[in-house]
């Protein structure tokens, strides 16, 4: 049986902004194919001393299965490996792995032993970049102050989100875990990670219509919303929401309303739409995507079945053509400022370039913490 090291070179935690219950995550090379990746193991506390499976044991089999039937989606992250380790630290680095990569249904039969054993479950994923995380984006560093997406990308946000609902709801699987941490958005294209809290349901008669809708609602409260504003759904700054599977269960069970108040100059079909959404009187995830596709024309986007202007199109196609611009200069900026930061490291430099290179990185800083996009 091979050594952790033999197959993965594990390097530091990638999950310190918002710390999940379940794994923590780490930065590693698949030394099989040399591709970077992110390595999310159970952690340690989660294994019984009796050898038995608890919730958070079974959720490993539970996500690569998902995952597995989501493969074609764009709007997924991928799934490269899963297996097991004998390592118990929280930070593996030593022990024997046993690797299943694509031999989903092996992994989940062997889940019983390899739990017996004291082994825990990894999965090995595609490694998104942490500044794409909408929660490390959005959440600013200064007090009283607070982002959100633009509207053209918060509208093109959503309609990929219920799309990629659409595709889960038609397998019968649930998200349910909605919230920023779990959102990745470089400005044109989302990835959703952390399918350890869905579910696909059993039976479609008695489960799915509920489910569905609460799907939808978990979605407009707890990401769209945010996005939307810079706020919390519980009316607070954003913060990390508590992930273990009572609290996904119940984190906007109360929320039937949202407050937009303190964003009046949001587009009101934006937040009519989402009130609708938080009341749950929008019951399927396709009635909330003709809702979104009626409110875009509002912006200038074009659907065969609702009219929009021509002067509008042409507008919205100069304010995206500005917010590509407006990314590109915030993507240089950013590699411009590790380009500073790396020369800054070598040895032997003289004091006065080392100061003025501090000098830089810091003004660098300051100008990524402010936000270029708007």
């Amino acid at each position: 049986m091979p050594r952790l090291s033999e197959l993965y070179q594990l390097d530091n935690f990638i999950d310190t902004f918002a710390l999940g219950h379940y794994a923590r995550v780490l930065d590693a090379v698949d030394l099989r194919t040399g591709g970077t990746v992110a390595f999310k193991v159970m952690r340690p506390e989660h294994l019984d001393s009796s050898g038995d499976m608890r919730w958070e044991y079974r959720a490993f089999g539970n996500e690569a299965e998902i995952l597995a039937r989501l493969w074609h989606s764009p709007n997924i992250v991928k799934l490269y490996d899963f297996g097991f380790i004998s390592d118990r630290e929280e930070a593996p680095r030593n022990g024997e792995i046993t690797s299943y990569q694509s031999d989903i249904r092996g992994f989940k039969e062997a889940l019983p032993r390899f739990a017996a054993a004291g082994w825990r479950p990894y999965l090995s994923m595609e490694n998104l970049p942490r500044h794409h995380s909408l929660f490390y984006l959005m959440k600013p560093n200064r007090p009283n102050s607070r982002w959100r997406l633009p509207s053209e990308e918060g509208l093109a946000l959503a309609l990929q989100f219920s799309s990629l609902l659409d595709l889960a709801h038609s397998m019968q699987i649930v998200y349910l875990d909605h919230k920023l941490e779990h959102v990745y958005w470089d400005g044109v294209h989302l990835k959703v990670i952390d399918f350890n809290s869905s579910r696909r349901l059993e039976d479609e008669r008695t489960q799915s219509p509920q489910q569905y809708t609460k799907d939808v609602h978990n979605m407009c409260v707890g990401v769209l919303y945010p996005l939307f504003t810079g706020m919390s759904p519980q009316k607070t700054s954003l913060r990390p929401q508590p992930s273990s599977r009572e609290a996904v269960e119940a984190r906007y069970t109360d929320i039937d309303s949202l407050d937009f108040s303190m964003e009046p100059s949001l587009s009101e079909g934006i937040t009519e739409l989402l009130q609708r959404g938080a009341a749950e009187s929008i019951t399927t995830v396709q009635e909330f995507i003709n809702g979104l596709q009626r409110v875009a024309t509002q912006h200038g986007w074009q659907f065969s079945d609702y009219y929009t202007s021509p002067a509008s199109s042409q507008a919205r196609e100069q304010m995206r053509a500005g917010l590509q611009r407006l990314r590109g200069g915030q993507e240089q900026v950013r590699e411009a400022r590790d380009l500073f930061r790396e020369a800054l490291i070598q040895d032997g430099i003289s004091r006065d370039l080392e100061d003025e290179l501090r000098r830089l990185v810091l003004v660098l800083n300051e100008m990524l913490n402010s936000r270029v996009v708007p």
